[in-house]
């Protein structure tokens, strides 16, 4: 049985990655109800570094194998793109933060949120990727998934893999990552659940891509 504090911080990064699902469909919720996900998603941010603060004391103790390189690097990078949301989300607040006094600033912050927003969505499914073996040590009994649904469960996950890379292309992921746009093209009029099952298969891609990636690493 896993401790309390590994749940803890896993559920932290769940709920920050549906959190920021969310955020991505912007135009099904509007700004109100984007602000105050954002809101939420600062609260979870919080408690998630604060859960982690024993990661970064150990940041500069100990070997640094190639698993612990790559863990190291995405999470900073996750970091980095949190901290580029929350800082522009902020600064474009108009419901949530306007007691705050900020005043100018929009134009760069608007383009750092779109940074921030798409850097952000796949590195945080990479961050959850890292873990997912946690995930299925917390929801599928150890024995039964090795001598069961092991390879049915990756002929899944492949599948869905490659889904996914067709929505990043599909969804201009690659436009908003390298601000070649700075307005984000919203389709007011899509289904909800043609979007929601986009994104989750791009974020299916991102664990697939983290988590055979890790083992392969680690067998290195």
């Amino acid at each position: 049985m896993m401790k309390t504090k590994p749940k803890i911080k896993w559920t932290l990064d769940v709920l920050m990655t549906i959190a920021l699902f969310f955020l991505m469909g912007y135009q099904f919720w509007g700004e109100t109800a984007h602000e105050w996900i954002g809101a939420g998603m600062l609260v979870l941010f919080i408690f998630h570094q604060v859960c982690n603060l024993s990661w970064y004391k150990n940041l500069f103790r100990g070997r640094y194998m190639p698993f612990r390189i790559l863990q190291c690097v995405i999470n900073i990078l996750t970091l980095a793109a949190m901290l580029a949301l929350l800082y522009s989300g902020i600064t474009m607040s108009r419901h949530v933060f306007t007691f705050l006094p900020i005043r100018g600033g929009m134009a760069p912050a608007r383009r750092l949120h779109i940074l921030g927003s798409y850097w952000g969505y796949l590195l945080m499914s990479l961050h959850l990727g890292m873990h997912w073996g946690m995930v299925l040590r917390l929801t599928v009994k150890k024995n039964v998934w090795q001598c069961k649904y092991r390879t049915a469960g990756f002929i899944i996950s492949l599948l869905i893999a490659i889904y996914g890379s067709y929505v990043f292309f599909k969804r201009n992921f690659l436009t908003y990552m390298f601000l070649r746009s700075e307005f984000v093209f919203l389709d007011y009029g899509e289904s909800k659940l043609l979007f929601f099952l986009d994104y989750l298969a791009l974020m299916g891609l991102c664990i697939f891509v983290a988590h055979y990636g890790a083992r392969l690493v680690k067998k290195s």
